[in-house]
Formats: structure tokens, C-alpha cells, sequence
């Protein structure tokens, strides 16, 4: 009796069918697409999660990746390599796109964000402005006579009133009043304000 050929293992038979069952594929055999679907589905699921680590996206992308083994089975060349490598390719390939693309998408976002975000220029150009005014208040208030600056400096910077600040310094009440009404008026003038 003549000796059989020994029967192809069950994975290179599979393989074997994938392969077969691709050439029917890029017929457009909807029947052999939906085995196929049925086998690869799982692992190229599972290859694109570990990839792209988000399970909604990794749904999506395994669908696109299937619907493009679908639309280019044609292209499968069994020289080249297995179905299921080829397969794989794809989602491993399609699965790098889409975290490049969402890294590129949160960069260009953040891009925006910084581009488009409120400037701090004009807080800043006030805060700058704000610290020169004060300057200028420090320095013409030097130009005071003492008496004058600690009727004012407790007036306006101690937040008393001309009757505290009287009782306080223990001088009359328009005394006081005179004081800071020429403080004040030294000050105008040395600041440059024009009434």
C-alpha cells in the first residue's frame, strides 16, 4: 500500500483556509468575509487594544481595520506571507495611526489653547503700570514735609478718618485738613496730574 501524505496540522490547515477563504473575499464573497470576520476579529481586536489602550477606539479601529481587509483581500499576496500575518500587519499598522493621531490632535489642541487663550499681557501691563504709579506716589511723597506725609500716610494708607488722624496726632481738626489738602496738592503736582 502506497504511503498517504501526512495531513497538514490544524494551524496550517486554518491558514490555509484563511488564505482560500481571502481569494473568495476579493470576489466579494460576503459569506467567506463573514468567516473570516469571525476568526480574525478577536485577535485583531486584541492586538489594536494593546496598542491604542482605549477599549471605545480599539473597537473602531478594529472594525476599520477589518472593513479594509474586506475592501483590499485583492491585494493578499500568499508569497509575501500568511493571511493572518497580513491581517495583523494591518492592525498593528492602523493601530500606530490612530495614537499618532491623537498625540498629534492633543498637541495641535494644546497649540490652540496656549495660541488662543486669554493673553495675560494686558494683566501683566497693568501690574507693570500699577507698579510704577506706586513708585511714583513713594517718590512724591518723599518730596513732602514730614508733617504732611504722616498726616496722609495715616489718612490714606491707614484708612483713618481727618477726625482720627486729628486725635492721633493731637492737632486740631482743621489743621489736619489743611495738611493733607496741601500734601494732596504737592502731590498732584509733582505726579503731573492735571485737573
Amino acid at each position: 500500500m502506497p504511503a498517504s501524505a501526512p495531513s497538514p496540522s490544524p494551524d496550517t490547515q486554518r491558514e490555509i483556509d484563511l488564505e482560500t477563504l481571502l481569494g473568495e473575499v476579493a470576489l466579494g464573497n460576503e459569506a467567506a468575509f463573514e468567516t473570516i470576520y469571525d476568526r480574525l476579529a478577536g485577535a485583531i481586536y486584541g492586538l489594536v487594544r494593546r496598542v491604542v489602550r482605549d477599549p471605545a477606539q480599539s473597537d473602531e479601529v478594529a472594525q476599520e481595520v477589518l472593513l479594509e481587509v474586506w475592501r483590499s483581500a485583492s491585494r493578499f499576496d500568499p508569497a509575501k506571507g500568511s493571511a493572518m500575518s497580513w491581517a495583523m500587519t494591518i492592525a498593528h499598522r492602523r493601530a500606530i495611526d490612530r495614537v499618532r493621531s491623537a498625540v498629534g490632535e492633543r498637541q495641535r489642541d494644546q497649540r490652540f489653547a496656549a495660541a488662543t487663550a486669554p493673553t495675560e499681557i494686558a494683566e501683566v501691563a497693568e501690574t507693570v503700570e500699577a507698579n510704577l504709579d506706586r513708585e511714583r506716589v513713594r517718590r512724591c511723597l518723599e518730596t513732602l514735609t514730614d508733617i504732611q506725609r504722616e498726616s496722609m500716610v495715616l489718612a490714606y494708607y491707614g484708612g483713618y478718618s481727618y477726625r482720627e488722624v486729628a486725635a492721633l496726632l493731637h492737632v486740631a481738626l482743621g489743621t489736619i485738613k489743611t495738611r493733607i489738602r496741601d500734601g494732596l496738592i504737592r502731590l498732584r503736582d509733582c505726579m503731573g496730574v492735571s485737573l
